[in-house]
């Protein structure tokens, strides 16, 4: 073999070896944020919004957080739930008793008051946070500042988004 034939074999072997750690690299980085939390912005301004990720502590609240998928959609039983934790935060006496609107805006959709309602991670912001539109927080630690333990667990509120999803056609997910 010539000098010429050994350049184009190494060059070769060179190219095969940095296409075999690009593909490496891209797959350890997409595993990473695949992997990664969701993170949360308010609905007021978008700034960030950080919620304690021990309070997301059931097995649904930690899919949530890992995916934003609320795994709730289409659960009987959660929705039932969701159904007395809506009547007991008194969200009927803005949004109605079947979540279509009264004071407030309807939350079911297909139109929403915030467009990033029509997904569960921006209802579960709106909702966790409030809005600028009157509605306060409703998060645990949020809700009542001189009770820290007044408000909505993650749990709570993908099981309350859940009978809002399951009152229209919007899933969310």
């Amino acid at each position: 073999m010539n000098k010429l034939g050994e350049i184009m074999l190494g060059n070769k072997a060179l190219k095969s070896t940095l296409l075999v750690s690009m593909l490496s690299l891209a797959s350890v980085v997409f595993s990473a944020q695949s992997n990664a939390a969701q993170t949360f912005v308010t609905t007021q301004d978008g700034s960030p919004l950080t919620i304690p990720a021990e309070l997301f502590d059931t097995s649904a609240a930690k899919e949530f957080l890992e995916t934003g998928k609320n795994i709730y959609i289409g659960n009987a039983e959660a929705q039932a739930r969701g159904h007395k934790i809506f009547n007991l935060y008194s969200c009927t006496q803005c949004h109605g008793p079947e979540a279509k609107g009264q004071v407030g805006p309807g939350l079911i959709g297909p139109t929403f008051r915030y467009d990033k309602d029509a997904t569960n991670k921006g209802m579960f912001e709106t909702v966790w946070h409030g809005t600028n539109g009157g509605m306060g927080a409703k998060g645990i630690g949020l809700m009542d500042a001189t009770d820290a333990s007044n408000g909505l667990t993650p749990d709570e509120l993908l099981k309350v988004i859940s009978w809002i999803r399951a009152q229209g056609g919007v899933t969310g997910n």
